[in-house]
């Protein structure tokens, strides 16, 4: 029976950084959909943008406070690449 908790909770962190993954390059898109370039966002900036704010997410979300575990934690990783997404975009504007 130990096993099979373990199991579900590394199927069930795996989903989350995951999901952290697809939110990131939907987050970087978006950041780069908003300028208004007519030849469109490069790929491999969309990438490494996306990378970046994976990256400060997972950091958040792997040591984040311990207090805080489940779909709160996830959420906070999300509203901290949106957060990163919006300053960047006013930032780089």
């Amino acid at each position: 029976m130990g096993n099979n908790i373990a199991n579900l909770y590394f199927k069930s962190k795996t989903i989350s950084l995951m999901i952290l993954a697809v939110a990131a390059i939907v987050c970087s898109r978006l950041l780069f959909l908003f300028f208004n370039d007519p030849e469109g966002p490069n790929p491999l900036i969309v990438a490494v943008a996306a990378l970046v704010v994976y990256l400060l997410s997972w950091t958040a979300y792997t040591f984040g406070p311990l207090k805080i575990n489940g779909f709160k934690r996830l959420f906070t990783a999300v509203c901290i690449q949106i957060l990163l997404i919006v300053a960047l975009y006013f930032g780089l504007k």
